[in-house]
């Protein structure tokens, strides 16, 4: 009866791990780099995006579906802050699209509740993404100055022993 929305979400399901791994590549990445703020911003998106696999998957198993965890795409080895922040403002911007259209094909199967998780997460996404936006759009203003008052702050920080922000 539900087949179509096991197959959304599932889709859904693979989306967000894919998210989930990309966005703790580039955590690791800035984390490394200094970048406490912007790592921070990565961290905690992915950890919202492993809740949306849950609600995903929580949904497929209660219409009598199988979970399918795997993720739709590889981790694309991006180094450059600019470019990270563009990735993660499209990869946003994907979800809010999909979502929208798969919330609008649940409830044309008579799927309310799968509707309402979907319009839901188009919500969640759509703070990411203006997250995302907002920092790259300082990074274009303030250019290096922006990333290396972050790297600065975490240096006084360890300096004066305090743990590095997470």
């Amino acid at each position: 009866m539900h087949e179509k929305s096991i197959v959304l979400l599932n889709k859904a399901v693979a989306d967000e791990l894919s998210a989930v791994h990309q966005y703790m590549y580039f955590h690791f990445h800035l984390d490394d780099q200094g970048y406490d703020l912007l790592s921070g911003l990565f961290l905690r998106t992915a950890m919202q995006e492993m809740t949306h696999v849950e609600l995903l998957a929580e949904r497929v198993l209660f219409l009598k579906g199988e979970v399918i965890m795997k993720a739709s795409n590889e981790v694309a080895p991006v180094h450059d802050v600019s470019e990270m922040l563009a990735m993660a403002c499209r990869m946003e911007e994907g979800s809010i699209r999909d979502y929208n259209l798969w919330a609008n094909e649940c409830s044309a199967n008579a799927d309310s509740a799968t509707k309402k998780i979907f319009e839901q997460l188009v919500s969640e996404e759509e703070v990411h993404f203006d997250q995302f936006d907002n920092e790259l759009d300082k990074v274009k203003k303030f250019g290096e100055r922006y990333l290396a008052l972050q790297s600065i702050e975490r240096s006084k920080n360890l300096a004066a022993g305090a743990p590095p922000a997470a």
